[in-house]
């Protein structure tokens, strides 16, 4: 069974653990069960199913079921407020002790750097950025920059991109390690809705720049579910030509970043009508 740090997801924890018990002895749930102190022989696998959830209580009889102790226990704690969390704000403090807790045991979580990577839109402005200016120094970079950043700051995202692996130095100058960079965890997607909040708002000044450094364009209309899902897919495909086109360029002269958005202005009418009847 996987260390418990490279886990965001309690409940997939909590069935590996199920799961690794049973090849090694006849456990079963109605054994999980009782050992955390429930009386419902299936209320372990119900919680595992996502169709309930662990009260405060419930955590505790649960880590100490699993035999967790010291940082593990305090980890599968804050993973629990993690995957229970009702707000965005309490999922990424939820997280964000997850990780707090994996360097004061200098253990690196298996997505941990990737939820850094997409904290700050810094991380992959200068990850295109640098390689692209061989030799230069944090101030020259922080002077390239829409908007203005300081040079510590610079400082900072490199430092942070290189040890984790996301650029290196080949004859004492910034190179891409990876053409481009995936995550698929929750933890990973709650960083990237924060990146596209910061990329939105990066945006609106530029809309000041010249016509010729900078491409805006929208339309307001009206669809249907199905016309919805078929203009996503259309965008998906742009999105994927446009990566293409991207990473084939062996001539880099600046960054830029497209935001391809495609959200509702109104409620659903037809919905507010059927809740009407």
């Amino acid at each position: 069974m996987k260390p418990i740090v490279e886990y965001t997801d309690f409940r997939m924890f909590m069935r590996d653990f199920y799961e690794d018990r049973k090849l090694r002895s006849a456990f079963s749930w109605r054994e999980f069960s009782k050992n955390a102190g429930f009386s419902s022989p299936s209320y372990m696998k119900v919680v595992c199913d996502g169709k309930s959830k662990l009260s405060k209580i419930g955590v505790e009889r649960t880590g100490m079921a699993m035999g967790l102790t010291g940082f593990e226990m305090d980890y599968f704690r804050a993973m629990v407020k993690f995957g229970q969390a009702e707000t965005e704000e309490k999922k990424k403090a939820a997280y964000e002790e997850m990780l707090a807790i994996a360097k004061v045991y200098k253990v690196r979580t298996l997505e941990g750097d990737l939820f850094q990577y997409y904290d700050t839109w810094r991380n992959p402005v200068l990850r295109e950025l640098a390689p692209i200016m061989p030799g230069a120094t944090p101030g020259e970079m922080a002077k390239m920059c829409y908007p203005e950043v300081s040079a510590q700051e610079v400082r900072d995202s490199l430092d942070f991109l290189t040890k984790a692996g996301l650029l290196k130095k080949e004859a004492g100058n910034f190179v891409q390690s990876e053409t481009s960079v995936k995550g698929s965890t929750d933890a990973t997607r709650l960083a990237l809705r924060g990146m596209h909040r910061q990329m939105s708002k990066l945006a609106t000044p530029a809309l000041e720049l010249p016509k010729e450094e900078r491409n805006f364009s929208g339309v307001t209309m009206g669809l249907s579910r199905e016309s919805f899902g078929k203009i996503g897919c259309v965008l998906d495909e742009c999105r994927r030509q446009i990566i293409a086109i991207a990473a084939e360029e062996k001539n880099i002269e600046q960054v830029y970043r497209l935001n391809l958005q495609l959200f509702p202005l109104t409620k659903n009418v037809k919905e507010n009508e059927n809740e009407k009847v």
